[in-house]
């Protein structure tokens, strides 16, 4: 039996690849265990079953099925050895401490029974044993994690997939409706359907489309949020669709290949290198997602802004970059990174919200929301994470929008009410004369909100409240 999780895919899957190998009959188990682990929202929640449609359908293919069941999985995969009179069990380990825990009840509880069971390592490039500081901690700054990452040299090579499996006995299995992850009443995944194709193929095909076509420009077009310059590859990350191994040695590949595109892959990877510097934090800090790394920030003076974050959570915040993204991230999923970065600072420095709320708003609207990158991005902008930026740095949101979206093309697809504002007062339509605005169809007020606060005050706000944690 191979116990699927985040590692939907046939591909380089050590667990499934070794099952294989037995010659034996292989049983394909996933199980919806929301107590192991953070649960995941309701984006996460749309992408899995799709995913598992997709998983399910590659694995028939090769002759085998998938099964599905719900519950404790230290409870519910023994139930299921035990009635298929399962051998042994195989999975791929994830260093992370609830799902660690589990994987220890399971061994247990296999043991019992007299089934053996098997781990491999399957969801980072380098374990996290292999990268500690002499006080046997992990590290805490990301680039001399990377660099001791890159001195390990090459991760082991992607494992194939297996060209076919036998068939294990007859399982019930529940159908995938069942565990009611897509929502029904509203159904607001539209846009994701729109967005997203899940599954291994379409991670793939992705992956080899961004070496091919978007590598070359990576290090510029990055941080365009109005050009097509990211790899778009993070939620199939997250659900294990690709594995990191794969996209180092496909990125590797097509660098040796075509050495004109090194540094855009130089780059490319060292951002598949910060996920890693994320679930490495995670794994030495189980509480990431509620507890700031750096102590001094838990004195910090939050306000609980109920209209300011539903204002925030909307899109309606009158910085047009700021609500572009949030809207973005509504209706597609995702959220341009470059942006997230503006969004995530306006909400904890212009707004002084805590960034546990806008981190439990992504948690549920992203697609990508990992565990580790999610919490570990809020604690970076909001400077009481790990290699954090500075708290006094507060990124003025119409500045931004005027550098990386120029002639406010984003903001035009996002927030259409702008669409005809002229490109040097899109990023600023509080600045326009009521003639331009009258012009472009805009009242302010109206069709678009005034900035719910002032750029400048909300700065001096956000340095006044950090003087005080440093003082203490």
């Amino acid at each position: 039996m191979v116990w699927f999780r985040d590692d939907l895919r046939l591909s380089d899957h050590p667990a499934l690849h070794a099952a294989a190998k037995t010659g034996a009959p292989v049983i394909c188990l996933c199980v919806l265990d929301d107590a192991a682990g953070r649960a995941a929202g309701g984006a996460a929640r749309w992408w899995l079953a799709q995913s598992l449609r997709a998983l399910g359908a590659d694995i028939a293919a090769r002759g085998g099925s998938l099964v599905l069941c719900r519950g404790p999985a230290a409870r519910a995969i023994p139930e299921v050895a035990r009635e298929s009179e399962a051998g042994a069990v195989y999975w791929n380990t994830i260093a992370q401490a609830p799902h660690q825990a589990v994987e220890k009840q399971l061994e247990a509880a296999l043991a019992k029974l007299g089934v053996d069971s098997r781990s491999f390592p399957g969801d980072l490039l380098v374990p996290p044993a292999a990268i500690r500081n002499k006080e046997g901690r992990g590290l805490r700054v990301f680039t001399p994690f990377w660099r001791r990452v890159l001195l390990l040299g090459d991760p082991p090579k992607p494992l194939p997939a297996p060209k076919e499996l036998r068939p294990g006995p007859k399982i019930a299995s529940d159908k995938p409706e069942s565990w009611k992850l897509e929502p029904a009443k509203p159904d607001w995944a539209g846009g994701l359907r729109e967005s997203w194709t899940p599954g291994e193929a379409s991670a793939r095909a992705r992956l080899r489309d961004f070496l091919k076509h978007t590598a070359r420009g990576y290090v510029g077009d990055r941080d365009r949020p109005d050009r097509e310059g990211t790899s778009g590859l993070s939620a199939h990350l997250r659900f294990g669709e690709l594995s990191p191994r794969q996209v180092w040695h496909a990125a590797r590949f097509a660098a040796a290949e075509n050495p004109a595109i090194g540094s855009g892959i130089d780059k490319f990877l060292s951002e598949l290198g910060w996920r890693e510097f994320c679930r490495h934090l995670l794994h030495d800090n189980p509480n990431l997602a509620t507890e700031n790394l750096q102590t001094s920030f838990d004195d910090f003076p939050w306000k609980s802004e109920t209209k300011a974050l539903a204002a925030w959570q909307r899109g309606r915040t009158g910085y047009p970059i700021v609500d572009a993204g949030m809207r973005e991230l509504w209706h597609t999923g995702v959220m341009h990174n470059r942006v997230r970065m503006v969004v995530a600072s306006f909400l904890v420095k212009h707004l002084l919200i805590d960034w546990r709320d806008g981190e439990a708003w992504f948690w549920d609207t992203l697609v990508d929301a990992d565990a580790g990158s999610n919490p570990a991005n809020w604690q970076w902008v909001a400077g009481c994470g790990a290699d954090a930026a500075p708290y006094f740095r507060v990124f003025n949101p119409t500045l931004q929008g005027e550098k990386f979206d120029p002639d406010g093309t984003y903001v035009r697809r996002w927030v259409p009410e702008l669409k005809d504002v002229p490109a040097k007062l899109i990023h600023q339509p509080w600045q326009a004369t009521p003639i331009e605005l009258g012009s472009a169809g805009v009242t302010l007020g109206k069709t678009y909100p005034q900035p719910i606060v002032d750029h400048a005050k909300g700065r001096e706000r956000a340095l006044a409240a950090y003087a005080k944690i440093r003082k203490g």
